[in-house]
């Protein structure tokens, strides 16, 4: 087999994030066309020297073993960073929203509201907070404290479905909130709370993609 052909199909048999699987593909026929010219210079000639350094290199379902691995582990490090960064950062920027909706601040404005209304907001920052800080954990594990992790494959696949657990309890815990915040916003608050829905729908798409992909590369792993 040829250094083009062994990294094309090297390459369909991996699945992760584009930038880390380029990186491994390009490393791979890096060091195969460095050995084929070491080969080669050795007086054989090119076809036969890119042939003995794919044999040298290892079989495909060998290297495409590790490789898996690290890009698993990526896909897992990003989805992670993104829960740390953009849960808490969703937490207060609706805290801060809520500071000043209703825009009524007398006590009759919060009387007014449901019974359920103070525990539900409460659940849903915990549940939020907790998605968020899990986050950091696992990145930290599949990162500096990726020497103790055996099966970084679980933590991956554990964020993934977190996820997917996660935004459909955040997002009807949200709905409800809004349905029991009493009157329609006042024109002051409608742009702040628009935007603010704009950018949560942002988030939660890029959380979705990235369980998505999680899930996938771990089943592949």
């Amino acid at each position: 087999m040829r250094i083009d052909d062994y990294v094309a199909e090297l390459g369909r048999s991996l699945a992760g994030p584009p930038g880390p699987k380029r990186d491994l593909v390009v490393e791979a026929r890096d060091s195969l066309a460095d050995t084929a010219d070491a080969l080669e210079a050795e007086g054989l000639a090119r076809a036969e020297a890119e042939r003995l350094a794919v044999q040298q290199f290892g079989a495909i379902p060998e290297i495409a073993s590790g490789y898996q691995r690290e890009l698993t582990a990526a896909a897992g490090r990003r989805l992670g960073l993104l829960l740390f960064i953009s849960v808490p950062m969703t937490v207060m920027m609706w805290s801060a929203i809520w500071r000043f909706y209703p825009t009524d601040t007398s006590v009759a404005a919060w009387v007014a509201m449901p019974a359920w209304f103070h525990a539900a907001s409460r659940v849903l920052d915990i549940l939020q907070l907790s998605t968020g800080l899990y986050g950091g954990l696992s990145l930290f594990m599949l990162s500096r404290g990726s020497r103790w992790i055996r099966r970084p494959r679980l933590v991956t696949k554990s964020l993934g479905i977190v996820v997917w657990l996660m935004l459909p309890a955040t997002g009807g815990l949200s709905m409800l909130l809004s349905y029991g915040a009493g009157p329609s916003p006042s024109a002051q608050t409608i742009l702040p709370i628009v935007l603010a829905n704009l950018m949560t729908a942002a988030f939660w798409g890029l959380q979705l993609y990235g369980a998505t992909r999680c899930l996938r590369v771990s089943q592949a792993a």
